[in-house]
């Protein structure tokens, strides 16, 4: 029997009694409610061009190659295919998606696929919370998590591994909170396979195994969780230090710089000032703030937390701005956490059928209004994210441009090979080999836009002028500004024997042949 003591005193008894008819149809109802939400969000951008090559088109291109049971080499990051795209980050539990892509090879196939894996993480959250707090507790998590800022972000933008971390945490964390730690380290063991800083959330996994052994005098769980924390520790720099740098040929982890000395002259330097550089400049604190502001900070009462320190850790301390932001998403896999701390924090207050509590009023008090203020919290942050845009008229409208891009891109024969814009190149990945235009990135030069782009070689060219509606994200024109990229177009006609096809609206198609005359269509 647990028994947990708050500043009320309170008392809670653990009571077994029947689960209320239908309880178990709850968490999937709300896994088959944000599947048709993720999935119908994240669609319907792709068909108005708002996905993107960098990073819709890479990963497409990766799951192409794994459904033809090749190694995932990928145009996008390098003229030629030359670019093996497990050198770039360690995902090979990507590659489980190659098989549903045989069968249905669009891009369509990666979004639904992730908002199937985002929905699902709900299910544990959502069964932990019915038998912790109750089945309004239940709702009020499933609500939290599956509207939350962090799994928004993710939705709207593209496809990324991130999306198998997610469900894995979850299934995880709901086995910490029953005490199943075998079962929590299995489930969670598969981060390693997902992305190289994951192997970090592993070990902090293990750390609070471990800790839980301590503080319990059980001897099994300190060891099971040390090796654990091993596990996670010595899988990260295998990862890092070995297969990163020998898949890629540059010979070193592209990324490792991301946590750098940032020009403080010594390592030591850097690590006395880390406290400081975690919060500075002021994004940082916001993004901080908000990624614990779902569970109404109540998260912060829970050890379980502390499982967010390795990827906000880096994060915060990476020299690019734009893991420090809340676009993206770098937050996807923080939600889970937050909202398995919540739970842990409301337990002891909780009154439902599993956990009686007896004593103190201000308990029950409190219990309710920690709920209230999730659900209020969650309503205030939604229009000012991703999932704001479900009530924008733009969402649902098709406009001329639009349809002028893909009259264009239907001119484009089935296996050539292409040079696209970043909005236009997701469009046509399963059905060509294509890479960017201009050239990017530049050879050598990982993320560089100051030197010459690469000439280009495909057989088509299709270029768009004009800026896409992108909110979350920032407007304008990727990786270079619209001026250098209609220089480059140009250059393509005068130097390389590319002549146009047909234009409308912003859109130039060329091929690169000579002879034939210009349609002008608008």
């Amino acid at each position: 029997m647990r028994t947990f003591t708050d500043e009320a005193s309170v008392r809670v008894v653990p009571v077994a009694v029947k689960e209320p008819p239908g309880a178990k149809a709850v968490p999937w109802a709300w896994c088959a409610a944000l599947f048709v939400l993720y999935g119908t969000l994240s669609v319907q951008r792709h068909r108005l061009l708002r996905t993107t090559g960098y990073d819709l088109g890479i990963f497409e291109q990766a799951v192409k190659a794994y459904s033809r049971l090749r190694a995932p080499y990928v145009p996008l990051k390098g003229e030629g295919g030359a670019v093996n795209l497990l050198g770039d980050h360690f995902h090979p539990l990507v590659a489980v998606l190659g098989p549903l892509y045989r069968l249905a090879p669009a891009a369509e196939t990666l979004l639904l696929a992730q908002a199937a894996l985002l929905a699902l993480a709900v299910v544990p959250l959502a069964r932990w919370a019915q038998r912790s707090l109750g089945r309004a507790g239940a709702h009020v998590v499933a609500l939290g998590y599956g509207l939350s800022w962090g799994i928004a972000s993710a939705v709207t933008f593209d496809f990324h591994e991130i999306a198998f971390a997610v469900p894995l945490l979850a299934f995880a964390l709901e086995a910490l909170g029953r005490a199943r730690y075998g079962r929590a380290v299995a489930l969670a063991a598969p981060l390693l396979l997902v992305k190289e800083d994951l192997g970090l959330t592993l070990a902090a996994l293990g750390a609070y195994i471990a800790w839980k052994g301590w503080k319990g005098r059980r001897r099994a769980e300190r060891v099971l969780g040390l090796a654990t924390v091993a596990a996670g520790v010595l899988g990260t720099l295998l990862i890092t230090r070995v297969l990163l740098p020998a898949l890629n040929s540059s010979g070193a982890y592209a990324y490792g710089e991301y946590v750098a000395e940032g020009g403080r002259g010594s390592v030591l330097t850097t690590l006395v000032a880390a406290p400081l550089d975690a919060l500075r400049p002021e994004v940082k604190a916001v993004t901080l703030v908000l990624v614990l502001a779902p569970s109404a900070l109540l998260a912060l009462r829970s050890p379980l937390v502390l499982l967010a320190a390795p990827t906000l850790g880096w994060r915060l301390l990476s020299q690019h701005s734009y893991h420090w932001d809340t676009a993206f998403h770098y937050s996807a896999v923080l939600m889970p956490i937050v909202f398995a701390a919540l739970i842990d924090a409301l337990t002891p207050y909780a009154l439902t059928p599993y956990a009686r509590t007896k004593g103190d009023e201000r308990a029950v008090r409190h219990f309710r209004a920690s709920l209230a203020t999730v659900v209020a919290v969650t309503l205030v942050l939604l229009p000012s994210f991703p999932f704001g845009l479900v009530l924008r008229k733009d969402t649902w409208r098709t406009t001329d441009h639009v349809r002028a891009a893909r009259a264009l891109l239907d001119r484009i024969p089935d296996g050539a090979t292409v040079a696209a814009s970043n909005r236009l190149v997701p469009q046509l990945v399963a059905r060509t080999t294509v890479v960017l235009f201009p050239g990017y990135p530049i050879p050598g030069k990982l993320y560089d836009t100051d030197g010459t782009p690469p000439p280009p070689t495909s057989e088509w060219i299709v270029h768009d002028s004009r800026p896409h509606e992108a909110w979350p994200l920032p407007d304008g024109h990727w990786p270079y500004p619209l001026d250098r990229q209609q220089d480059e177009l140009a250059r393509a006609q005068r130097a390389y024997g590319y002549r146009v096809v047909a234009k409308d609206d912003g859109i130039t198609l060329l091929h690169k042949e000579t002879g034939g005359a210009e349609t002008s269509i608008r």
